[in-house]
């Protein structure tokens, strides 16, 4: 996972902040994503050892994600639509919200069934229910965090910008799997990361309410509703009351179309269908892993011993994504098309490597080679949608982006653990057939680079 070059800069730098966003606002919209990301990862390190401790099938346990997922691919171009109208920091303060309820209604649903006070069915039901008000209002943060970033960043640097942002979920996912086996407390037991977590939200939510500036709409538009709309249109700046103006950042037409930016709109159709498949690819192997340390480990007969083996895959996987995000990416300046291509190609990579792993080692050296590959193909394809409309159009271009990362994960990793289960082969083979069709498609449909991230002025 290191690189072998024996200069004295081993660890990679965080890129460098976009010039046009300060840095404590920058600070801020990481925090949002980092408090989801790792609360969400701590999740998914506790639930294969909570699973098996309430007796549940693994797909029983992979299905309880999929009516939230199926909540995000719907509502979250709702809220990117909505954050055009009443500004990125309301939709940011929404989404927390549902973070904060579904995480402590999800601890509390589980801790019922691990404490015998109610049926594991109903525990895992009730499991479900609750994440659904995360995939319901939660999915409002991450388009409103990448509007307000995309909408306020040149085109060069857009790649860079997101990829900052995503690193935040990189990160995120570095401290959950690290700080859950810690939260595993007497009295809350398994579930002690989700109230923890939750706790965690509400410091993040009162911080973005104090700190960041206001960028609601101070006066309705005349001919276009979405003219002063906390960003959509134009680069901000601070008006000295706590809110933002807005003003021209370049050449871009800032007109908003008529009419919902669709997924097969043909601006957006190549980056749609690589990020699609691709994401279907990443949510089989986040599904699987923490069932497949369970058993090449041996651990079914002692669940709880699960959570630190599992914790230390998904933080090797999340290091080498932050080494793919905050390294690779702006050091070797990779355009979308070349990040999205040579990330699914180093992914499929480690899905080979994990499909035969057999101890530890091992499997989180596979595990990392896939997550370094996935994390440069997800701000490629991030940045692409991006990049491929103006400015006007990247609140709904941000919806876009999340609806499809939510539609990955409605049936994927149900559909991964199934497969895993009946054949180890079978499984890994599918996803890999999937890496190999993104770069196939994106190698003959994605833009250039040179065209892409060229100004505008």
């Amino acid at each position: 996972m290191a690189d072998s070059d024996p200069s004295p800069t081993i660890a990679p730098a965080p890129p460098t902040l976009p010039r046009s966003i300060p840095r404590d606002r920058m600070a801020l919209l990481f925090m949002v994503m980092l408090v989801t990301a790792a609360g969400n990862t701590a999740m998914q390190s506790v639930m294969p050892s909570i699973g098996t401790a309430l007796g549940v099938n693994d797909v029983w346990i992979s299905l309880a994600y999929s009516w939230s997922a199926l909540l995000w691919v719907v509502c979250a171009p709702i809220w990117a639509d909505r954050s055009d109208q009443r500004g990125r920091k309301a939709m940011m303060a929404l989404g927390l919200s549902g973070f904060i309820v579904s995480m402590g209604f999800c601890g509390f649903a589980l801790w019922l069934g691990l404490t015998n006070a109610l049926p594991a069915i109903w525990a895992l039901i009730a499991f479900a229910a609750a994440r659904s008000l995360y995939g319901g209002f939660g999915s409002a943060a991450p388009p409103a965090v990448q509007a307000y970033v995309a909408s306020r960043t040149p085109r060069s640097e857009r790649t860079q910008a997101l990829s900052l942002i995503a690193s935040s979920f990189g990160l995120g996912t570095v401290i959950g799997p690290a700080l859950a086996p810690l939260m595993v407390l007497p009295l809350l037991g398994l579930t002690g990361p989700f109230i923890i977590f939750a706790l965690i939200g509400v410091a993040a939510l009162v911080a973005l309410r104090l700190r960041l500036p206001n960028d609601e709409p101070q006066f309705p538009a005349r001919g276009n509703p979405y003219a002063y709309a906390g960003g959509s249109t134009a680069g901000h700046r601070d008006d000295g009351n706590g809110t933002e103006s807005s003003e021209p950042i370049d050449g871009e037409d800032d007109s908003l179309p008529e009419g919902k930016l669709r997924w097969m709109d043909p601006r957006l159709r190549p980056w749609v269908t690589v990020g699609l498949l691709g994401g279907h690819a990443q949510a089989m192997i986040l599904g699987i892993s923490g069932f497949l340390v369970l058993d090449r480990l041996g651990l079914r007969d002692t669940p709880a011993e699960g959570a630190g083996p599992v914790g230390l895959v998904l933080m090797a996987g999340a290091l080498a994504t932050l080494l793919a995000q905050w390294g690779l990416i702006p050091r070797l300046h990779l355009g979308p098309r070349a990040a999205s291509l040579w990330g699914i190609a180093v992914a499929a990579i480690g899905v080979a490597v994990l499909g035969g792993a057999q101890n530890l080692h091992s499997i989180a050296l596979g595990y990392a080679i896939a997550s370094l590959g996935f994390g440069l193909f997800r701000p490629g394809t991030t940045a692409g949608t991006s990049l491929a409309v103006s400015r006007a159009e990247q609140g709904r271009a941000s919806g876009v982006t999340a609806s499809v990362a939510g539609a990955s994960f409605i049936y994927a990793p149900a559909l991964g653990v199934f497969l895993y289960n009946t054949s180890d082969w079978l499984g890994f083979g599918l996803i890999l057939l999937l890496c190999l069709a993104v770069f196939a498609i994106g190698l003959r449909t994605l833009q250039p680079d040179e065209k892409l991230t060229r100004d505008r002025g």
